[in-house]
């Protein structure tokens, strides 16, 4: 199994969502079999019971599951069917070890974030990722997983240690870890800043996770001399640095990353490449343009 996880830096709210659909999308245009985990570090065991207004709408799955909206984005870019348990929070793992610890299933040790919440987080991971959602037989070949929150964030700190020593488990050829950041533009100068990026991967290597691919966010594409500066400073090589700039609509971003040549660093990573082929997006392409055209609102009238 190979994992690709998607993490965000700087500010929430960056679309980390649509960007890991966007990725398994790109993976799966070029022949693997794709599968989503989405982590969310609050202590809710679920998106049930909390605000619309605070925290999106919640979606709910074919198995009565009560999740982030991040899951709907994933089942209709990928046309899979997910479960409950694709959904991870800190309220399902502090419970599923509590439920352990009152058993007698740790021998009467103390029981810690480390090694036994890291340890709960690797094998929930391992144990969902094998299970297919693609009404097909066998383990898919990718699974795609989303760190919620933002580097940095208390509430993480468990699932940034597991996933440091889960990719450190599995080995490099099995695990391509997307940093996406924002490069902000200042109106007063109009120049694309680096320095908030550079301080999210600086942070993000200090918790023992090191990116191979920047996604950053921008209003525009990055320059050439920023690609440049981000790369030595964060120590990425610019090919990997992809713009991940302003569009008309979501389903533009498999394109631009598919035209960046995201999916080759990514099976490049992952020791994909003589296994894949060149990524399909024509249906896709077609879809898109099409939305592009479509600007006439739609008004419901009383009969």
């Amino acid at each position: 199994m190979k994992y690709v996880l998607v993490t965000g830096g700087v500010v929430s709210g960056l679309g980390k969502g649509v960007t890991a659909s966007s990725i398994g999308l790109l993976l799966k245009a070029c022949g693997l079999r794709v599968t989503s985990i989405k982590i969310d570090p609050y202590l809710n065991t679920d998106a049930g019971t909390m605000s619309p207004f605070e925290h999106g709408e919640v979606f709910v799955l074919d198995d009565g599951g009560e999740v982030d909206l991040d899951l709907g984005n994933y089942e209709r870019f990928l046309d899979i069917k997910l479960t409950r348990d694709n959904n991870i929070t800190t309220g399902k793992i502090y419970q599923s070890v509590i439920d352990k610890e009152r058993k007698g299933d740790y021998l009467g040790k103390t029981v810690q974030v480390v090694p036994h919440i890291t340890d709960a987080i690797q094998e929930w991971i391992e144990r969902v990722a094998i299970v297919p959602v693609d009404g097909k037989e066998g383990p898919a070949d990718v699974c795609v997983i989303e760190l919620g929150g933002t580097i940095g964030d208390i509430e993480s700190m468990p699932f940034i240690e597991a996933l440091g020593q889960f990719s450190y488990r599995v080995g490099p050829g099995n695990f391509c870890l997307i940093h996406v950041s924002l490069v902000p533009v200042l109106n007063v100068v109009g120049e694309q800043k680096t320095k908030p990026t550079q301080h999210s991967v600086r942070g993000l290597r200090g918790l023992g996770l090191t990116p191979n691919i920047l996604a950053c966010r921008s209003t525009k594409a990055l320059d050439e001399n920023v690609k440049a500066k981000l790369s030595q400073f964060c120590h990425v090589p610019a090919e990997n640095i992809i713009t991940l700039y302003d569009v008309p609509n979501i389903w533009h971003i498999p394109l631009l990353l598919r035209d960046q040549k995201a999916h080759e660093a990514i099976l490049k990573r992952l020791d994909l490449i003589g296994v894949a082929r060149e990524p399909d997006l024509k249906e896709w392409t077609i879809r898109t343009e099409v939305c592009d055209m479509l600007h006439n609102p739609v008004s419901f009238k009383h009969i």
